[in-house]
């Protein structure tokens, strides 16, 4: 007996699960891009400023100070 067998007709891209779990991924990584966007300009830490006689006397400061040349100067 010879059976007669019917072209199978190829799925459409769309209809596969594994495409979606393939684009998900990348699609859930832009939106959460644009969520980190948006929370970064509507909440904007501000500047904190020390004034310059506080920096320059205060006895406290000494050792942040020090650390922070010792950390910027580059090495011979």
């Amino acid at each position: 007996m010879n059976a007669q067998h019917k072209p199978v007709k190829p799925t459409p891209w769309w209809r596969v699960g594994m495409v979606w779990l393939v684009l998900a991924g990348p699609a859930a990584v832009v939106l959460a891009g644009f969520a980190t966007l948006r929370i970064a300009i509507t909440h904007v830490d501000p500047v904190v400023q020390v004034p310059a006689a506080v920096a320059d006397t205060s006895a406290s400061m000494s050792p942040a100070m020090k650390a922070r040349n010792h950390a910027a100067t580059p090495k011979p």
